[in-house]
């Protein structure tokens, strides 16, 4: 509905009782649904006014579903892998599709940024691959990595200086060793 409706964040939502007769649902099993997506923090109710799109990009979600859904170790393991094959398979799209004009943006933009995040970095990197549905799985990917492993990795410049030579020279073994190299990764 939100989709087909054209809604984004900061929208008004139709009431409970057009909600109820466009999906077909009784009014207080809509009103409960209502409850649950504010106290999510994905909409907000405003009285006098109505209820409203929020923006979730910024709350605490992302946490709040990986402290039911990712408690063992293997779910753990599962993000940590499925994020590094989204980034690695990023890498190989950028590969074929890169030309040298992207990659004197990037270099530029290596060499200009005396500190730069390792998501900065891969955030441009998944960009340039041009896939807007692997953008979308890091990013919360990355949110789900980061509620659970609260302290960020520090890696060093040479290690992305390694992966652009990679990249440059349109060399994916090379470009995937200087990735294990990155992420200390001996084999994957």
């Amino acid at each position: 509905m939100i989709t087909i409706d054209g809604l984004k964040p900061g929208d008004k939502i139709p009431s409970e009782r057009e909600l109820s007769e466009r999906l077909n649902f009784g009014r207080s099993s809509v009103r409960e649904a209502l409850r649950a997506l504010e106290l999510l923090g994905l909409i907000e109710t405003r009285r006098g006014e109505g209820t409203f799109i929020r923006d979730f990009r910024g709350n605490q979600l992302v946490q709040l579903l990986g402290t039911f859904i990712l408690q063992d170790e293997k779910a753990k393991r599962d993000v940590f892998e499925t994020k590094n094959y989204i980034e690695m398979d990023c890498l190989r799209l950028v590969l074929q599709r890169m030309d040298d004009h992207h990659l004197a943006i990037l270099h530029d933009w290596i060499n200009k940024e005396e500190h730069f995040t390792d998501d900065e970095f891969f955030y441009r990197i998944i960009e340039m691959s041009d896939n807007h549905l692997f953008l979308r799985i890091w990013l919360i990917l990355k949110e789900y990595y980061y509620s659970l492993n609260p302290i960020q990795g520090t890696y060093k410049f040479e290690d992305y200086i390694l992966l652009l030579n990679g990249l440059a020279d349109k060399d994916e073994a090379k470009t995937l060793s200087a990735y294990y190299n990155l992420r200390n990764l001996s084999s994957f």
